[in-house]
Order: structure tokens, then C-alpha cells, then sequence
């Protein structure tokens, strides 16, 4: 009996010892859980390219949020920028208008069009009836028309009448002409000069006919190309 019990006793201490071991054992582990789980919450979760995790959020790429910064203020300081005040909306439109107008009259692109107050001036005087002698806006002749444009868009002054003219300018060939050249012209039986215009490009020249006013016509005309008695430069 004593025996027994000295063993049953035994195994009691045995099995609470190792109850014991087990619990230390099992501490130890989950404290080292705690720690690595208190590690892990702490550190900030940070990714390549500078991307944020967020518990609970959605990712946030700095970089791509730089950029916009970086785009916006680029954005603004271009808005920033004034423009030209002696460029009106309503000038740069009209300037347009008559690029595309006379583009077609010229038979040019539109690239080439681009003295904007020969084309106000042209304009302007389009379609003015003809006169001998006259200089106004109601009536006026060939060399006063000549006169009147290089004097308003080139700042040329030119003497009255086509003879004068034509004496007064560089001889130019017609190959050679340029814009604000002079074309003289016979028209009628005397040998002088009797007919003035100014040459624009193409072999256009605009001037005030006697039959239509101031209008464009084409060097190589059935009329004028007979008539065409040689290009003019103004002196400098």
C-alpha cells in the first residue's frame, strides 16, 4: 500500500512539473510573438518609389504627387505670362480675315502674307474710284495711290506723278521684283510713264485702274503684260 502510494504520489510530481515547463515554454513563445508583433506595428511600411501603405487606405505615390505639384505651378506660371497689349483679339482676327482673303486674290499661301499693313491699306483703299488729279478717300489717281501706301506702309516718300516716280527709282528687272516695288507702264500713246502700281508677290501688283478703282491684276495679263515698261526700287 505504501508503495503505491509513494508511486502515485511520484507521478503527480512528475506530471505537474512538466505542466509547468510547458507553461514557461509556452510564455517565452508568445512573448516573442508580442515583441515581433509590436515591432512590425511600429515600423513605418514603406515601399520601392516611395510608395505609403496606409492600414485601411489606398496607395499613395509621393513621386506622382510631386509631379502634379510640380506640373500645376508649371501650369500657372505660363498663365502668368501677358501678352502683347498692342495685340488686340480684334486685331490678330482681322489680321487672320485678311490673310485668308488675300490669299486667295494673290494665288499665295498665307505664310507669305505677312506684312499686315500693306494688307490693312490694300484694304482700306479697295475698290476707291478712280479720278485724275484726285488724292482722297472719295476719288483718287494711280501716283497718288503709290504715294499715299509706300508713304503709310513703308514710311517712303515719293514724289506726285508716275513720271516723277519712275525717274526718282532704282531700275529693277521683273524676276528680281519684291514687295513694295514699283511697276510702271504705258498706256497710252505717248512715250511716257502714264500708269504706276505697287508689286506685292506672284506677279501681283495692286494699283487704282481707271476702269475699276484700286484693285490687284497680274503683270502677265492679256493687257498690262504689253504695257509693262519696267520695275522700280525707291532709293534709300
Amino acid at each position: 500500500m505504501n508503495i503505491k502510494f509513494f508511486i502515485y504520489s511520484l507521478c503527480v510530481c512528475l506530471s505537474l512539473a512538466s505542466c509547468k515547463s510547458l507553461k514557461q515554454i509556452t510564455s517565452r513563445d508568445d512573448s516573442n510573438n508580442r515583441n515581433n508583433a509590436s515591432r512590425n506595428k511600429n515600423r513605418d511600411p514603406r515601399f520601392l518609389d516611395d510608395i505609403n501603405v496606409t492600414p485601411g487606405g489606398v496607395a499613395n505615390n509621393t513621386t506622382s504627387s510631386s509631379s502634379k505639384r510640380a506640373e500645376k505651378e508649371r501650369k500657372t506660371t505660363v498663365s502668368k505670362i501677358e501678352p502683347d497689349p498692342s495685340l488686340s483679339n480684334s486685331n490678330i482676327e482681322n489680321a487672320n480675315w485678311l490673310q485668308l482673303k488675300y490669299s486667295i486674290i494673290l494665288d499665295a499661301s498665307v505664310e507669305k502674307l505677312n506684312n499686315p499693313a500693306l494688307l490693312q491699306n490694300i484694304d482700306k483703299w479697295w475698290g476707291t474710284k478712280y479720278c485724275l488729279g484726285g488724292s482722297t478717300e472719295n476719288c483718287l489717281d494711280c501716283s497718288a495711290f503709290t504715294q499715299i501706301m509706300l508713304r503709310d506702309v513703308y514710311n517712303v516718300t515719293l514724289p506726285r506723278t508716275a513720271q516723277e516716280q519712275y525717274n526718282l527709282t532704282e531700275r529693277v528687272d521683273q524676276e528680281n521684283l519684291q514687295e513694295g516695288d514699283l511697276v510702271f507702264f504705258h498706256t497710252s500713246g505717248r512715250r511716257s510713264i502714264t500708269h504706276v502700281g505697287i508689286y506685292i508677290l506672284n506677279n501681283k501688283f495692286v494699283h487704282a485702274a481707271t476702269s475699276g478703282g484700286v484693285m490687284v491684276s497680274d503683270l502677265n495679263d492679256n493687257y498690262w503684260r504689253p504695257r509693262y515698261k519696267g520695275g522700280g526700287r525707291p532709293k534709300s
